[in-house]
C-alpha cells in the first residue's frame, strides 16, 4: 500500500509518500480502506519529537480516520465489508479497572493512534473492532475524518472537566485550531455565552460565524483586559485552553476569581510561570485533559447528526500533499481542519 512515511524527526520534508506492506487484521480487529485522513497539532509534535521522541522510526501519523471496511479479523461480529465508519483514535487495554469504569483514557496502556501506533497517512488501516463507529450519513469521509480526536477532546473539557452550565462566560482561545472550533459550538450547545480568542480578524470573524458570542484577538499586548470588560470586570468562568506558555499569563489574569480552566496542550511552549497567589487566593482550578472516553463519540456522532454539531473543513488536499498540509497547520493558515483526501 501507499503511505506517508515519517523517516526521521525535523520538517515537514521528513514526510515521504512509500511503499509498505499491507497490514493484515488480527482477532478482534478490523481493516480499513482509508478515504479521509485529518491532521492535528499532535502529528507535528509527533514529527518534531516534541511528543513521544522514543518512538520507533519509520513511523505513519494520523489520528482520525474515516474510510470502509475492507476486511476483518476473526471474533469481529459488529461491523462487515462494506461499512462507511469513522474511528475513534483513543486506544486501551480494555481489561483494567480504569477501562471497565469507562475511564479507558486514563488506562495505564492508553495510546494515540498516529502516536504510539501506525495512523493513518496511509491507504489501509487496521484498527481494534471497538475503536469503529458507523460514519455519520449526513457528512462526506472529508467531514467525518475532521471531528473524532478534536471533538472528543473538547467534549471532556466543557463538559466532563469545567462542566460548563448555562450562562456562564466561556473563554476558548485560539479558535482557528481544530479543539476550539469544536469547544465553541460544545460550549454554545450547553448554554454558554462565548469569548473566543484567535490572531486575525478574519479567524474572530470566522469564530463568530460559528456562535461566538464575542471576540477578541490574542496579538493584542491587553488582550487579557479585554476579556474583563466583556465580563463586567469578572473574568471567564471556565477557559479552554491549548495555546502554551506564550498566552498563559493571560489566561490566568482574564480568567474569574474561582474559575476553572482546562488545558489539552501547550501549542506555544511546554514552560510557562505565574504567581501561585494566582491559584489559591483567587481559588482557581486547573484541570489537564487529554481525549476523552470512547463512550462520550457516541453522543457526539447523535449531535453530528442532529446537525447541531459540525466538523468544520478548512482545506482538503491528496495524501501526496501531506508536507504541505503540516506546514498550513504550523504556520496556522487554516480554520478548521487541514484533510488528506486517500
Amino acid at each position: 500500500m501507499r503511505a506517508v512515511v515519517m523517516e526521521s524527526r525535523g520538517g515537514p520534508e521528513v514526510l515521504k509518500i512509500t511503499e509498505v506492506p499491507d497490514p493484515v487484521p488480527g482477532p478482534k480487529e478490523v481493516r480499513l480502506r482509508v478515504k479521509a485522513v485529518a491532521l492535528n497539532h499532535l502529528d507535528l509534535w509527533v514529527r518534531k519529537g516534541v511528543a513521544s521522541p522514543r518512538l520507533v522510526l519509520p513511523h505513519i501519523l494520523g489520528a482520525d480516520v474515516a474510510g470502509v471496511v475492507e476486511s476483518v479479523g476473526p471474533g469481529v461480529t459488529g461491523v462487515s465489508p462494506g461499512d462507511e465508519v469513522v474511528v475513534n483514535p483513543g486506544l486501551s487495554c480494555g481489561r483494567c479497572e480504569r477501562c471497565l469504569s469507562g475511564q479507558d483514557n486514563l488506562c495505564p496502556r492508553y495510546e494515540i493512534l498516529g502516536e504510539h501506533r501506525f495512523g493513518g497517512y496511509a491507504e489501509l488501516l487496521v484498527v481494534p473492532e471497538v475503536n469503529v463507529l458507523p460514519k455519520p450519513k449526513n457528512l462526506s469521509f472529508e467531514e467525518a475524518a475532521a471531528f473524532p480526536l478534536t471533538f472528543l477532546t473538547a467534549w471532556q473539557m466543557v463538559v466532563d472537566k469545567l462542566q460548563v452550565k448555562p450562562g456562564e462566560d466561556v473563554l476558548v482561545m485560539a479558535a482557528g485550531s481544530g479543539v476550539s472550533v469544536a469547544a465553541i459550538q460544545i460550549a454554545k450547545l450547553h448554554g454558554a455565552r462565548v469569548i473566543a480568542t484567535a490572531g486575525s480578524e478574519e479567524k474572530l470573524r470566522k469564530a463568530k460565524d460559528l456562535g461566538a458570542d464575542e471576540t477578541v484577538n490574542y496579538t493584542h499586548p491587553d488582550w487579557h483586559k479585554e476579556v474583563r470588560a466583556l465580563t463586567k470586570g469578572k473574568g471567564a468562568d471556565a477557559v479552554v485552553d491549548h495555546t502554551g506558555a506564550l498566552y498563559w499569563e493571560g489566561v490566568i489574569k482574564a480568567t474569574a476569581n474561582g474559575g476553572r480552566i482546562a488545558i489539552a496542550g501547550a501549542s506555544s511552549g511546554y514552560e510557562g510561570t505565574m504567581p501561585f497567589a494566582h491559584i489559591f487566593f483567587r481559588q482557581i482550578t486547573i484541570y489537564g485533559s487529554t481525549m476523552g472516553s470512547k463512550g462520550r463519540m457516541f453522543q457526539i456522532v447523535r449531535f453530528l447528526e442532529e446537525g447541531r454539531l459540525r466538523p468544520i473543513v478548512g482545506q482538503v488536499l491528496p495524501l501526496e500533499e501531506a508536507q504541505e498540509g503540516h506546514r498550513l497547520l504550523e504556520e496556522r493558515r487554516v480554520f478548521g481542519k487541514v484533510v488528506l483526501r486517500v
